[in-house]
């Protein structure tokens, strides 16, 4: 489903990468510019209260996302340091998505809550760094349940069911399964890495 809607918002940001790109605008300044609108977002509208608001900012920025992508394969830019740059702020906006719950759990005095969301921003941080390390060792971890874009398409669920009067206890809910299945992707992981280094070194006593 995920896959469908990349292609979809691909189509859909063609024209406007092509013309970004024509009044001089870098796929690097639109990466730059969308991360902050997330953790300006995060940490001013969620610790306030107010979900909706936050939720429907954080949307229009997560966009750029896609569009970055976009304007850089047009622009034939792609390469190690765009990369580089998109996942190293993906941390910082992720972060930033649920320091922000975290304080507005703190602000509605929600025990639950705080921890839930606690969990999901170190769990969440984990996730990519498992990833990042296994393919640093050369070897691969790109396996799990819970993905980064899962993880904050089901975040943005929950925060715009609560803004629009659902009952904060939903979002509580959402974090916590959240959370496991991110524990779960981390395990996942470390598995996957394991078997790797196993089979190597079952190669290397064969040889």
């Amino acid at each position: 489903m995920l896959g469908r809607l990349r292609a979809g918002m691909t189509r859909l940001f063609t024209p406007i990468a092509a013309f970004l790109l024509r009044i001089g605008v870098s796929p690097d300044a639109v990466t730059i510019a969308g991360t902050l609108g997330v953790v300006a977002a995060a940490l001013v509208f969620f610790p306030s209260g107010n979900l909706l608001a936050g939720t429907l900012v954080i949307t229009v920025f997560v966009f750029s996302d896609a569009l970055d992508g976009v304007m850089a394969r047009a622009s034939g830019r792609s390469g190690p340091w765009g990369a580089f740059l998109d996942s190293t702020l993906d941390r910082l906006s992720d972060a930033a998505i649920f320091a922000g719950l975290v304080l507005f759990f703190v602000r509605s005095d929600d025990v639950w809550g705080v921890a839930v969301s606690l969990a999901c921003l170190v769990l969440g941080s984990v996730v990519p760094y498992a990833r990042a390390r296994a393919e640093g060792l050369g070897m691969t971890a790109a396996v799990g349940i819970a993905e980064r874009a899962d993880r904050l398409v089901v975040t943005l669920v929950a925060t715009l069911a609560v803004g629009l009067g659902a009952p904060s206890v939903v979002l509580v809910v959402v974090l916590a399964l959240l959370a496991v299945a991110s524990g779960v992707t981390i395990v996942q992981r470390m598995a996957t890495v394991r078997r790797q280094v196993a089979a190597g070194a079952a190669a290397g006593g064969e040889a």
